[in-house]
């Protein structure tokens, strides 16, 4: 997959020129319906591609064509379309296609085009086309409709209480999910598209009081440069396309969300929403460590419940970072251990060192989550139970794992789940595998090395707007620390913006 790239402004302007040089060659329809016809048929290959759909009509005395992509055109419309485009009389036709839009045409979303690529590539959108001989123009109508699934609540982003409904792959779904909750004439969704062969639509929505204009001019001259085939992976290749730096720093750069109603607090915030056709959930940018941790739960709960979640959910990421190498720190120095304390230490010797069954451990997770994800549902209920045994209680029993590395490592892999953002849990994760490491290898001062790189990879990360990752906290702002501490009363934490 090829990723973005930032260009320097002589080969900005080679790019341009090249642009302009594609446009003066386009090829643009003559008005001779058999020349125009002839044209699209070889370019489409409208004989080996079954699915592209044209027939040749008498439109008022006047012969005609039209296309569509079978599948995406609505049949019922483009039936009455067409019943009603050749019960024309000659009389009736205009003189130009630009009339017979604005005169003749019964449907709301129409366009009209002469460029021969702007048409290849609005009918293989899935719009309607229609050619009439002596018109210059051709006749686009938007009467596509994509298969898709129900706005059901998201499997990943539940909530107790709350909006059950969520994103889909369909990218206008999407938009209206977020018009019904924004209804605001400042509410602004603006479409780009980036693959050379994909033409994938992305759809930037944001509020244009609030919204950062320098940032929005950014990433919009970012999508613009984009330099792909195609977004194969959807968000994914947009966003290692819009950062590319910093490669090494595992933390989130980006939330990700399948909820409107939490995109729609966040563009009503001042952030960005960019929404991927053919992907269910939502990029919010810019995203501090704070906004990755917030859920929708802190807020449709009371204050002070909302507000002991958050907390919660901030202590136990704390946790699974911190919990298994200071019990191996422990392990490898019991003097260290306080008396009080002494039942955490392991009841039998280990056979195997306790660093390498961490280690294991940490591998063996994952693996337990891949084969999850694979493992057809009338399987997963019989499987679950059979690796519960086999792997939790026979795995101490043989010797290879001690039954506190097991307690910590499950305590590990259940806790993750507590925040909603995988990118997180790996940041985590992979921090934790050095911080073990560093600890094994050269102890006390290991672990706080270890301690020492995680809080630096915090703290120097920046957001995809150059700002401070741990911002309100550097550079510090009380009044909007509290906000992310504690979640505050409705009246109290809305401020109308100007």
């Amino acid at each position: 997959m090829e990723k973005g790239k930032n260009f320097s402004s002589s080969q900005r302007d080679e790019r341009e020129k090249k642009l302009s040089m594609q446009a003066e060659t386009e090829h643009y329809l003559t008005g001779a319906l058999q020349a125009d016809m002839a044209y699209l048929n070889k370019t489409l290959d409208v004989t080996s591609n079954f699915d592209i759909i044209y027939r040749v009509i008498e439109i008022g005395g006047k012969e005609a064509c039209m296309y569509l992509v079978d599948g995406f055109c609505k049949d019922d419309m483009a039936q009455k379309l067409l019943q009603y485009f050749m019960d024309m009389k000659p009389e009736d036709m205009p003189q130009d296609m630009h009339g017979l839009s604005k005169q003749f045409t019964p449907y709301v979303e129409v366009d009209i085009e002469a460029g021969c690529g702007t048409l290849i590539k609005s009918l293989l959108s899935g719009m309607f086309l229609l050619l009439i001989d002596g018109y210059d123009k051709a006749l686009v109508l938007d009467t596509r409709t994509y298969p898709s699934r129900g706005v059901e609540e998201p499997e990943k982003d539940k909530v107790l209480r709350g909006s059950k409904d969520g994103f889909v792959e369909t990218v206008v779904s999407n938009t209206a999910l977020i018009r019904r909750r924004i209804r605001s004439t400042d509410l602004h969704m603006e479409m780009m598209s980036a693959g050379e062969s994909s033409h994938t639509d992305i759809v930037l929505c944001y509020m244009k009081k609030r919204v950062d204009l320098d940032f929005l001019a950014e990433i919009k001259q970012k999508i613009q440069e984009i330099q792909v085939d195609s977004l194969s992976m959807n968000q994914e290749s947009l966003a290692e396309c819009l950062y590319q730096r910093k490669w090494y720093n595992p933390f989130p750069k980006f939330k990700y969300t399948e909820r409107p109603d939490a995109a729609a607090a966040q563009i009503l915030e001042g952030n960005i929403v960019i929404l991927v056709d053919n992907s269910p959930s939502a990029m919010i940018l810019p995203a501090t460590i704070f906004d990755v941790l917030e859920e929708a739960d802190d807020y449709y709960f009371p204050p002070i419940t909302g507000t002991y979640l958050r907390m919660t959910r901030f202590l136990i990421s704390l946790l699974t970072y911190l919990i298994p190498p200071t019990f191996l720190l422990l392990m490898n120095h019991n003097q260290w251990i306080p008396e009080s304390f002494s039942f955490i230490m392991l009841k039998e010797e280990p056979n195997i060192p306790i660093i390498w069954q961490f280690l294991i451990l940490e591998l063996a997770i994952d693996g337990l989550k891949l084969a999850a994800i694979n493992t057809p549902n009338m399987l997963s209920t019989p499987l679950s139970v059979m690796a519960a045994l086999v792997l939790g209680e026979f795995s101490v029993e043989s010797g290879w794992f001690s039954s506190e590395v097991m307690l910590y490592m499950a305590f590990v892999a259940i806790a993750n789940y507590t925040q909603a953002n995988y990118e997180l849990g790996y940041a985590l994760k992979f921090l934790r595998i050095l911080n073990l490491l560093l600890t094994q290898w050269f102890g006390l001062w290991g672990f706080i090395a270890g301690n020492l790189i995680a809080l630096l990879a915090v703290c120097c990360n920046k957001t995809v707007s150059h700002h401070s990752y741990i911002y309100p906290l550097i550079p510090f702002d009380w009044k909007n620390l509290k906000n992310r501490l504690i979640r505050r009363r409705l009246p109290g934490a809305i401020k109308k913006k100007s």
